[in-house]
Order: structure tokens, then C-alpha cells, then sequence
């Protein structure tokens, strides 16, 4: 669902320069018009960003268990993971209901979302290496 919705994003965001940029055809609207058009189509694009932040924390639940789950990774990153749709839920959540708390919640959800960051360091620097086994020597 994220890719769509992106693409749908951009499409807002070629509206609203187009219009600032004040095409030929869009002589028949006045500058205070074009302008509000042009808020219009930006505030458009940060309620899609809203509505795919949903989204970027709900894959975090599966992610999350895949790794707790694993073995070879540490099961605190899943457990991040999993905390982490919380952050992003809760920024996008603040977002649409109350506006004026979002970049609190943008702010006090940052460190539940660290938990993709965590991982991505950790396999980079330490790997994700099964632990070998053992083989009895006969």
C-alpha cells in the first residue's frame, strides 16, 4: 500500500508546483487563488505521508516476530520492532485527530522507531550468523 499512495504523493506535489509556478492555463485564477490551491495540494501531500506512516508501522508487527522469533538475532530488536508501530501509529494518529500535538508526538515516538535503525546496525556490523553446531568427532 505504501508505493501507491506514494505515487499518488507525487502527483501532489507536481500539482502544488505547478501551480506556484503559475502555468498558462492557470491565468484564469487569481494569485490569492493559486496560492490557496497550492496550500491545498501541500497539505494534501503531508496527510498522505500521515496515512502511509500507518503503514510503515504496521509491517513493523510481522518484522518484529520474524525476529523475535529467529534465534540468531537478538530477541530485544524484536521487541523493538514491535514497539516501534506504536511510534509510527502514534505520530499518524496525532496527526489526523490533533494537529496541533503531532510534532510531540513526532518527537516523544522517536525513540520506539530507532528500534529499524538498531537493526539495520546490528546486521551490518554483526551479521545475522547462525551460531554452528557442534559436530561430535567420531
Amino acid at each position: 500500500m505504501v508505493t501507491p499512495l506514494f505515487f499518488v504523493n507525487a502527483v501532489t506535489d507536481v500539482g502544488a508546483l505547478q501551480l506556484a509556478r503559475g502555468a498558462d492555463f492557470l491565468s484564469v485564477f487569481d494569485k490569492p487563488q493559486r496560492d490557496a490551491f497550492t496550500v491545498l495540494f501541500l497539505n494534501l501531500h503531508h496527510h498522505l505521508d500521515l496515512a502511509d506512516a500507518i503503514f510503515w508501522g504496521i509491517w513493523l508487527i510481522p518484522f518484529g516476530l520474524l525476529v523475535y522469533r529467529s534465534r540468531f538475532l537478538p530477541r530485544v530488536l524484536g521487541v523493538w520492532l514491535i514497539v516501534g508501530c506504536l511510534g509510527y501509529l502514534g505520530f499518524s494518529l496525532a496527526g489526523f485527530l490533533l494537529p496541533k500535538y503531532e510534532d510531540i508526538a513526532f518527537t516523544m515516538g522517536t525513540p520506539f522507531r530507532m528500534g529499524e535503525l538498531a537493526i539495520m546496525f546490528w546486521l551490518v556490523i554483526v551479521g545475522a550468523s547462525e551460531k554452528r553446531l557442534a559436530v561430535a568427532e567420531s
